[in-house]
């Protein structure tokens, strides 16, 4: 018996211990979805008596889905700096990124925007809870298709490439619900405390953003993933910009988070765009 744990690999416990490490992140991803819930409903419940407390509840809900993309950020590369990445912790990862970064923001969206605006059963009221729905299922959809790809990264359907590592296929579902979350930061209070007029217009407005998001989550467009961001000579530049971002985020939190958000979700389409003329700019060869 004396042998055969001196056989044993060396710290076999700390190496074991690791594991948790990434999951306690994923399970505080959780917590912030869990808590933006019950914030919206909170939020909800004192929009129409107490506009200026149900906004402090939103600002809340927006705050904390805000914090589950630093957690979901983290959580991911600390499993790949410790080596302890796991089937399991890609599965639960993406369930967690369904409620903080799907359910969650619906919800809030809803709340805050949707339920004090129009009469329940009201064309603007069905048209939004459609939106909202639309919006989860692509999210869904597009955390599916991401494990699809993290377990058979050679080829999905035939005729397809090997995954590029550097760029996401279609908006990842965080950045499109940070960005929802964003806007509720930036004007907490309930869309109808507005007026009649300007909440409708606003919403609409709303709706029109939400099926940007949908549409681009389950599109091709291309997204930096940032993963090999810092590497080699550029890891100065990052430090300076991560700073930057920080201190803008620190002292102006209401700006730089909607800044930074619509920033992520709008450079995809843009490249895209841009790709899309060159092509057409570009001289075709002939045979």
């Amino acid at each position: 018996m004396a042998d055969e744990k001196d056989n044993r690999p060396p710290h076999r416990g700390i190496k074991k211990g690791l594991y948790v490490i990434p999951t306690l992140f994923t399970a505080a991803n959780v917590a912030m979805g869990y808590l933006a819930i019950l914030s919206s409903i909170r939020g909800f419940h004192l929009s129409a008596t107490d506009p200026a407390l149900a906004a402090t509840y939103f600002n809340s809900a927006g705050l904390a889905i805000g914090l589950a993309i630093l957690f979901d950020t983290v959580d991911g590369r600390v499993a790949r700096a410790t080596r302890t990445a796991t089937e399991i912790g890609v599965q639960f990862d993406s369930l967690a990124d369904v409620l903080t970064f799907g359910i969650a923001p619906t919800a809030l969206i809803y709340a805050w925007a949707i339920a004090p605006t129009f009469a329940e059963g009201s064309f603007g009221h069905n048209l939004g809870v459609f939106l909202l729905f639309m919006y989860l299922m692509c999210g869904a959809f597009r955390l599916a298709r991401f494990n699809l790809q993290a377990t058979r990264p050679v080829k999905l359907i035939e005729g397809a490439t090997k995954v590029d590592k550097k760029a996401f296929v279609g908006l990842p579902i965080p950045p499109a619900g940070g960005l929802l979350a964003a806007l509720v930061h930036f004007a907490p209070a309930p869309l109808s405390s507005y007026g009649t007029d300007s909440s409708q217009s606003y919403t609409y407005a709303l709706y029109a953003l939400v099926a940007v998001l949908a549409i681009s989550m389950v599109s091709t467009i291309r997204y930096t993933s940032m993963k090999t961001a810092g590497k080699g000579r550029q890891g100065f530049l990052l430090v300076l910009v991560l700073v930057a971002m920080a201190m803008g985020v620190w002292l102006y939190s209401r700006y730089a988070l909607l800044i930074i958000a619509g920033l992520y979700v709008s450079h995809g389409l843009i490249w895209w765009v841009f790709r899309f003329i060159g092509s057409k700019l570009r001289p075709q060869t002939s045979s």
